[in-house]
């Protein structure tokens, strides 16, 4: 097989790459590296390793040309490139040009070939936006209500669309969990992202090992014509019940390797309420059935974190306040702390985060005056884990029936549940697009499999920018769901940002 791939300077495609060179099937992978001067050493280092076995192709993603000169010639596609926090906070231009304007890029250039090698497109956890205890479990055809201010979310929910109504001839979207790679802890030390995880955010982590051994698994099985049944499908990559944690326990792991936990080195009122994300994944196991491929746990990945990096265990020797007071209280006052928002007062995000700018500064710094997913605080932890006790969201249609005998019926009661309604008078199966209408009088063309299994709507309201989900939520029973979970109904808020960046949040009166 030949194989084109995007990513591999990342955590995820560099073990997909590693491992997917290891198959005796492939002849060769051609990858796509920026012009930054960072990947000149990656390119010669590969080059030494893999010789004729790697290509390389230089340039930006955002060009179609670029894109073209990857994928020409190739079997399968593997777009794994993305901009993500804090880099897409700190710069939502690059954001825009590698998660929205890539991913059409990518699209584009895998369908003006011919024949069209297949394209797996890996998308985001992100899109969910913030669950916490009412709902931690969720699945593919859940709402996509990305969380105020979350550019690379925003960026990688349009790529996604793009890519499932594109028209390609055969493809797939994983959407990508938590991700533990062996330099968690290093990364995380030097910017205020740490503090936007909720701490009852549900949160299901996957090592980068096992989602390049997912890519390997893919390849080996596409080689042998097994897999038929996997494409055109969209699934979510988890790690089952052994990678299912909270913000506060992935805390408590990644902390006690230097000698702590959440409590000794924070405070509850430091971390964001709410506009967060992450969920368990009740549909994880599809993919694992499929693959085989869920073999590192969180707790196990966390101890490997440890002895490979020994000097962590001299943080076990300092006293816990000086490594509050010198690693973790200075970054407080990062721009993209929650805590320094608060300070500077600024509305908007204070807002999305806590509920205003009073909660934020009324919330306790009382561990006691915190409940806690983990700590039983909101029924047996153990037993919430598992699947068979997960509650769902109503998709608004007959659930039970394959997608093949899908009609134009489902259809209308999906819309109706929506707030909407189509306006085709017919359909033809799960993929070619008909015509919606959504609340606001949008009409807009998407494949049945779009609406109902991929859990997008109104690409001109349901979507950011600007994030009107208070709005929305009231005449949309499917976000109404899951978005009054963490916001009040008289809430009204409706986030923007401007050309300059800056936060918006504009309250509409009753």
């Amino acid at each position: 097989m030949k194989i084109a791939m995007t990513g591999t300077s990342g955590n995820m495609g560099a073990e997909a790459l590693r491992q997917t060179l290891e198959l005796s099937c492939v002849e060769w992978v051609r990858i796509l590296l920026s012009p930054k001067k960072k990947n000149n050493k990656l390119a010669r280092k590969l080059a030494r390793r893999y010789r004729e076995r790697i290509q390389i192709v230089r340039g930006s993603i955002g060009s179609e040309q670029v894109c073209r000169a990857l994928v020409e010639g190739v079997d399968l596609v593997v777009h794994m490139a993305a901009v993500i926090p804090p880099a897409s906070d700190a710069n939502p231009t690059a954001s825009r040009v590698c998660n929205r304007d890539g991913a059409v890029a990518m699209v584009n250039a895998v369908k003006a070939q011919s024949p069209q090698p297949k394209y797996i497109h890996i998308s985001t956890v992100a899109l969910y936006g913030n669950r916490n205890e009412k709902h931690p479990f969720g699945r593919v055809g859940d709402p996509l209500l990305v969380s105020p201010f979350d550019h690379y979310a925003m960026d990688k929910l349009y790529g996604e669309r793009y890519c499932l109504d594109a028209g390609l001839d055969c493809w797939a979207v994983l959407r990508q969990t938590a991700m533990l790679n062996p330099n968690m802890l290093k990364n995380n030390i030097s910017d205020g992202l740490m503090f936007h995880t909720a701490l009852n955010a549900p949160l299901e982590w996957v090592s980068a090992r096992d989602s390049g051994y997912l890519v390997k698994r893919i390849v080996e099985r596409e080689n042998a014509g097994e897999i038929d049944g996997f494409w055109k499908k969209i699934y979510n990559i988890g790690a089952g019940k052994k990678g299912m944690e909270t913000g506060y326990d992935t805390f408590n792991d990644g902390f006690a390797i230097i000698g702590g936990s959440a409590e000794k080195f924070f405070k509850p009122n430091w971390l964001a309420a709410r506009n967060f994300h992450g969920l368990w994944f009740y549909d994880g196991g599809e993919l694992e059935a499929l693959f085989g491929f869920q073999r590192d746990g969180v707790h196990e990945y966390w101890r490997e974190i440890g002895k490979a990096h020994k000097i962590y265990a001299l943080g076990k020797l300092v006293p816990a306040r000086l490594i509050d007071l010198f690693l973790f209280r200075r970054l407080l006052k990062h721009p993209n702390s929650p805590r320094r928002w608060v300070k500077d007062g600024d509305e908007a995000r204070a807002i999305a985060t806590f509920g205003s700018l009073q909660a934020a500064r009324e919330m306790s710094s009382n561990w006691k005056d915190y409940k806690l997913i983990a700590k039983g605080d909101f029924g047996d932890y153990d037993r919430m884990r598992d699947v068979e006790n997960a509650v769902l969201l109503d998709h608004g249609y007959d659930e039970s029936k394959p997608q093949e005998a899908w009609t134009i019926d489902d259809m209308k009661k999906a819309a109706a549940f929506r707030g909407g309604e189509v306006i085709s008078e017919g359909m033809q199966d799960a993929y070619t697009k008909i015509v919606w209408r959504c609340h606001d009088g949008h009409e807009f063309a998407a494949s049945p499999y779009t609406v109902l299994r991929g859990g997008h709507w109104c690409p001109v309201c349901g979507q950011p920018t600007p994030w009107d989900f208070d709005r929305l939520s009231k005449d949309n029973p499917f976000y109404a769901q899951v978005w009054y979970d963490s916001h009040e109904k008289d809430e009204n808020y409706r986030y923007t940002v401007d050309g300059e960046g800056r936060a918006h949040a504009e309250r509409r009166e009753e």
